[in-house]
């Protein structure tokens, strides 16, 4: 009795073993923020709600993201996220679910705030464009500016944008709401600030990305953020990493906001629209 005991003990903890698939997840080389922390946490949550058992491995990659997505499209990960756009649907597998409720979109402008005299009476996108943004060289973001007439110098060193805008070298460097405050607080200096009288806005969305090859994972993550959406955990997570960031933006009612058009993104369609429990601080379309 003992003996049959022992091997339905066994067989259960291989069976345990084949079940627990590892997951490698693409992991960039640079200072991990508050984003990276809560959708580390949000794709841990979301597996566990799907039932997806699941050992997680973090691979370092490359900080240029087309690279990463490459590497999915190889086969070398199997997860990462990005802010979508069409070619890179065309590499892997795109959960749909806007991660950051469609804040990836909304763009701060880092600026030195000696030059904020060159921003007081900017009030269109024309005039805006008189002024060069850096932008990553292989960013979505970069060919969305593009197509708005704004100029833009692309870059691939990501803490040199930074420093182009603190030296004066270029104008401004747009942030999400999302990673702005953080990445203004890991800067040396002060001569870096939020510029408080303007942010661009456009549509766009932050995914999940899924090697094709892993089809139960992406159906996992579709289930799971499903499910974390139904019963509130999605938005509870959210606002416990970003509701104080988001309502501590130097923005107010008077604020101008250039919209921006993005030809380059598809919407879901399901999309959560609401962001106004969160962006206590919005301003007023121009």
């Amino acid at each position: 009795m003992r003996r049959l005991v022992l091997l339905c003990l066994l067989c259960s903890w291989a069976g345990s073993l084949v079940a627990a698939e590892t997951i490698y997840v693409a992991k960039e080389q640079r200072t991990l923020y508050d984003r990276d922390l809560y959708l580390y946490e949000l794709l841990e949550m979301s597996l566990k709600a799907a039932g997806f058992t699941a050992q997680i491995e973090h691979v370092k990659v490359h900080p240029h993201q087309q690279r990463t997505l490459l590497a999915l499209s190889q086969g070398d990960v199997d997860l990462h996220w990005s802010m979508t756009s069409p070619e890179r649907e065309q590499l892997a597998t795109a959960i749909p679910v806007p991660l950051f409720k469609g804040f990836i979109g909304k763009r701060a402008l880092l600026i030195n705030k000696m030059q904020l005299s060159q921003f007081e009476d900017i009030d269109s996108l024309q005039q805006l464009a008189k002024l060069t943004a850096v932008q990553g060289h292989d960013w979505p973001d970069t060919k969305i500016l593009g197509h708005n007439h704004l100029h833009v110098r692309p870059m691939a060193n990501y803490q040199a944008m930074f420093a182009m805008v603190s030296r004066g070298r270029l104008d401004y460097f747009p942030r999400s709401f999302i990673e702005v405050g953080a990445e203004l607080a890991t800067q040396t200096g002060d001569n870096l600030v939020i510029l408080p009288t303007l942010y661009l806005q456009y549509p766009s969305a932050f995914y999940f990305f899924v090697n094709k090859d892993k089809p139960q994972l992406a159906n996992a993550l579709t289930q799971g953020l499903a499910k974390l959406q139904a019963t509130g955990e999605f938005d509870a997570l959210f606002e416990r990493y970003f509701a104080k960031m988001l309502a501590q933006l130097p923005f107010d009612k008077d604020t101008k906001v250039l919209m921006l058009q993005n030809p380059y993104f598809r919407p879901p369609e399901k999309r959560d629209q609401d962001e106004s429990k969160w962006a206590l601080n919005q301003g007023k379309s121009q």
